[in-house]
């Protein structure tokens, strides 16, 4: 008879301590909610213009080059050996400013990617303060970005999606 007293009152308090050791996880996916922000849309607008202007840039300076070899390509048999090789050092010297102007512009610390981060690092600021209030109110202990990449949630359910009351936090309304 004590052995089962024993028993039972360790099962009452495994079942007390157990539910207040469990975890809540949830998910959100980032891609969803800044496609449905307004802030987004506009970024996108003002990157996109931005690089238009720039690969426009890029494409009169690769013109230019082309131009210049054309019109030695033309004038060759008229030019003499001293005046060729100036030429071709010309098109080379716009070839390296091309290429220079290329990895300013679009390289891996060039100025569009840091325009797009100085656009976005506000709105990307706004949604992790947006993530972390739903998380708290959800007593979330961890919660995972399903756009971060393919290798870091398999499955998701719907039911754990947070993403709407990430929007929601955000005042951003279902109808877009």
């Amino acid at each position: 008879m004590k052995k089962s007293l024993k028993i039972l009152f360790l099962l009452l308090f495994a079942m007390q301590v157990l539910p207040a050791s469990a975890q809540k996880f949830g998910y959100i996916d980032t891609e969803y909610i800044l496609n449905k922000h307004p802030d987004y849309k506009v970024i996108q607008q003002e990157l996109q213009s931005l690089s238009n202007a720039w690969k426009k840039e890029a494409q009169n300076l690769d013109k230019e080059i082309k131009d210049l070899y054309d019109q030695l390509k033309a004038e060759e048999v008229l030019l003499t050996e001293e005046m060729y090789q100036e030429r071709q050092e010309v098109i080379k010297q716009k070839q390296q400013e091309s290429q220079a102007f290329n990895s300013r512009i679009f390289g891996i610390e060039g100025q569009y990617y840091q325009k797009q981060a100085e656009l976005l690092q506000p709105l990307q600021s706004k949604i992790y303060d947006a993530i972390e209030r739903v998380s708290r109110k959800n007593g979330l202990a961890v919660l995972f970005d399903k756009a971060a990449g393919p290798s870091a949630i398999i499955y998701t359910d719907p039911r754990h999606d947070y993403s709407e009351f990430v929007l929601e936090e955000l005042g951003i309304e279902e109808n877009n």
